[in-house]
C-alpha cells in the first residue's frame, strides 16, 4: 500500500508541476544590464597611508547580451559591454605615490549560463571567455601595469532571474584580467527583451 501511495504522489507532482519548470524561456532575447563596477588588485598589499578602498577604482558598467536559449536551463550568451572607472584624488597622501587600480574598457566575448528550473526566482551561474579593449592601470607597491591594450578576461557571474517569465535579473559578476593582475567586480540589474 505504501508503494502505491508513493507512486501516486510522484505521478501527481510530476504532472502538476512539470509545466512550471521554465527557468528561462527557450528562444532568442536581448538582455540589457546596468550596474556599478569596482576594480582591485589580485594581491593584498600595504598601501601606506591609503586605505584599500581608496585604491580601488569604481564606476559605471553597461552590457548587452544576445541570448540563445537552447533549453530552459541552458543558454549561450555572446556579449558586449563597457566599464568606466576612476579613483578620487586623495589630498592626504604625502611622501608616497597615489596608488590606484582602474579599468576603462570595452568588453566582448561569450559565456554560457546554467539556470535552475525554478519558477519566479531562478538562480543561475555563468562562465566564459572574452577580450577587453581599453586602458588598464594597476599601480600598487608591487605592481606597475599601465597600458592601453587588448587583454584576455575571464567572466564569471552568479545571480537570480526573477519575475513571472524570469525577465528581470539581479547579479554579481567578476571579470578577471590576468595580464593586468586585476579583477573587476560588478553588481548589476538587467532586463530581457524577447525577439521571437
Amino acid at each position: 500500500m505504501r508503494l502505491t501511495l508513493r507512486f501516486f504522489a510522484i505521478f501527481l507532482f510530476t504532472v502538476l508541476f512539470s509545466a512550471l519548470t521554465q527557468a528561462q524561456t527557450t528562444g532568442n532575447f536581448i538582455k540589457a544590464s546596468i550596474g556599478y563596477g569596482s576594480s582591485s588588485s589580485y594581491y593584498i598589499e600595504d598601501y601606506g597611508s591609503q586605505d584599500e578602498v581608496d585604491v580601488m577604482g569604481g564606476g559605471l558598467y553597461l552590457q548587452g547580451e544576445y541570448i540563445i536559449g537552447l533549453k530552459s536551463w541552458f543558454s549561450i550568451r555572446p556579449y558586449a559591454g563597457a566599464i568606466f572607472e576612476s579613483v578620487d584624488k586623495n589630498q592626504n597622501v604625502q611622501n608616497q605615490p597615489q596608488y590606484k587600480v582602474t579599468t576603462n574598457a570595452f568588453l566582448m566575448g561569450g559565456k554560457v549560463r546554467i539556470c535552475a528550473p525554478i519558477p519566479w526566482v531562478a538562480p543561475f551561474i555563468e562562465g566564459g571567455i572574452g577580450t577587453s579593449i581599453g586602458k588598464f592601470e594597476t599601480f600598487t607597491p608591487n605592481m606597475n601595469f599601465n597600458k592601453s591594450d587588448v587583454l584576455l578576461h575571464i567572466p564569471f557571474s552568479i545571480g537570480l532571474a526573477i519575475g513571472r517569465h524570469n525577465n528581470f535579473e539581479i547579479g554579481i559578476s567578476g571579470y578577471f584580467h590576468p595580464a593586468a593582475k586585476q579583477s573587476t567586480g560588478v553588481f548589476a540589474l538587467g532586463y530581457n527583451f524577447p525577439l521571437d
